[in-house]
């Protein structure tokens, strides 16, 4: 059910297949912006209106790691995409830059009756605003698109970097 909630959502576009595989009272939660929706009426319009018309067209995920439990679903992926969309569930009210974007994103799933019931996402938006030019580097512990290819390469992306006696 959760392949045919991803391919809805981000190969088909159709938000009304979305939430055909989902509860009838279901809650999604991009935890770092607190987007998202409670409720059948709330997350159809949710996607119909802002996810899927305003997905970058770019966009490209890889699967790194999936987790599956007897009614739970994790997902870790990594997003790449250009910003040139305002994008409401990763940067509500940001103008498009036109840069590139690199991001880890874990996705916490839970089913019930076979059906998605509730999702939480999470992502760095430190490294995110960094990427679009929001944050300066070096001003905060935060990092830019090395997270996430510290996620698809481990070994090409030193750690401890912002440790400054390390």
């Amino acid at each position: 059910m959760w392949d045919t909630h991803l391919r809805a959502k981000f190969h088909d576009k159709n938000a009304n297949a979305v939430m055909d595989t989902m509860v009838s009272a279901p809650y999604v939660n991009h935890v770092p912006t607190l987007t998202g929706g409670r409720g059948y009426k709330d997350l159809h319009r949710w996607y119909r209106d802002y996810f899927i018309p305003k997905c970058p067209p770019s966009l490209q995920i890889t699967l790194m790691s999936r987790t599956v439990g007897a009614d739970r679903v994790v997902d870790e992926v990594v997003l790449r995409f250009r910003h040139t969309c305002e994008v409401p569930w990763m940067l509500p009210g940001v103008p498009p830059t036109g840069r590139e974007v690199e991001v880890p994103v874990v996705s916490v799933v839970a089913f019930r009756g076979g059906r998605v019931c509730q999702e939480n996402v999470y992502f760095d938006t430190g490294s995110v605003m960094v990427q679009v030019g929001l944050l300066e580097r070096g001003t905060l512990p935060v990092v830019g698109a090395e997270a996430a290819r510290k996620v698809l390469e481990p070994k090409e992306v030193g750690s401890n970097k912002l440790i400054r006696d390390w």
